[in-house]
């Protein structure tokens, strides 16, 4: 997703350019429909899978937006030239390990750029893009019997458990909220969504869409709230790209590793709720599944208080308009 400002612009300012993608199966929902790309390529486990029909486009130029030693082999084997952005990752090893931040104040995708300065390519500075089809519209209204722009969309999932907010933190959040609420997420979200939807029978218009639809139809409907709240993980972005507000909370991961929600020239679209002054934190550039302490501070430690009104007074200015 934080990469396609990058194709759009290859395709927008070099116009006569033919663009390929590689990237793995898992990410095929999120560039399917991408109108900038002219083909895609996904291997599920290793380049071999696809070596072969790579060769034979014979590139004029390859942008590496990954930067590792897999598009290290993969770059000596189509031998075209080729350009990568700066990865920092002694920078990122250095704030992960000794909390010593020496990382630009710069987001990832503004990064991204640096891999295409050679080719004349600037950033436009828009939004990163994700393409919804026609299939994958979600009927509020039939489904939840809620009007689209009245209701609070939470992505309550993330790859790894110390970016998850627990659920006893999700509960108070929802507590203080005054619009109804549709959670979102995949099959591993599905327990928890339905112990907080058990929690608000007849108390509160809570809904759980997880486990239940494809990741553009949740897009769809995350598109149609009023407002995001998210852990720092990829609904964020997606919310991101439709340029809807985002209440974000941060766990064991910090923003100055430069992916925090990407709105340029909108910063009032996004907060982001983190406990600052932990010593432990960041504890990870990615995340673990258990707190490495065992406190999980980072997240047992936030002021739900403080996110709920965020989000209420968010709502509260959609509902105005």
């Amino acid at each position: 997703m934080l990469t396609t400002p990058v194709v759009r612009a290859l395709k927008m300012q070099l116009r006569d350019v033919e663009i390929h993608y590689l990237t793995k199966q898992t990410f095929k929902a999120i560039l399917e429909n991408n109108p900038y790309i002219d083909r895609l390529f996904y291997i599920k486990n290793d380049i071999r899978e696809v070596i072969t029909d790579l060769k034979t486009e014979q590139y004029d130029h390859i942008v590496d937006l990954h930067n590792n030693i897999r598009t290290l082999s993969l770059k000596r084997q189509l031998k075209s030239p080729s350009n990568s952005f700066p990865k920092l990752n002694l920078e990122k090893w250095l704030l992960v390990n000794f909390k010593w931040n020496r990382l630009p104040e710069k987001h990832v995708v503004d990064r991204y750029f640096e891999a295409v300065n050679a080719l004349g390519v600037k950033n436009d500075h828009l939004p990163c893009e994700f393409y919804l089809s026609t299939d994958d519209h979600v009927d509020i209204r039939n489904e939840f019997g809620l009007a689209p722009r009245q209701f609070i969309s939470i992505a309550i999932g993330a790859q790894f458990g110390t970016k998850r907010m627990p659920f006893h933190k999700l509960i108070e959040i929802i507590e203080l909220t005054e619009f109804p609420i549709i959670l979102v997420g995949g099959v591993t979200d599905v327990e928890i969504a339905q112990q907080i939807t058990n929690h608000f029978t007849d108390k509160k218009a809570v809904f759980s869409a997880c486990g239940k639809y494809s990741l553009g139809k949740s897009a769809s409907i995350v598109k149609q709230s009023a407002c995001l709240l998210s852990n720092d993980t990829g609904m964020m972005h997606i919310a991101a790209c439709f340029g809807l507000p985002v209440v974000s909370v941060w766990g064991n991961t910090v923003p100055a590793l430069g992916m925090f929600p990407y709105y340029p020239g909108q910063l009032e679209l996004y907060s982001i709720h983190e406990v600052e002054g932990l010593k432990c934190r960041p504890c990870s550039k990615i995340g673990f599944q258990e707190c490495p302490k065992k406190h999980f501070d980072c997240m047992n430690l936030q002021n739900t208080s403080k996110i709920a009104a965020d989000l209420n007074a968010r709502v509260g200015l959609i509902l105005q308009e």
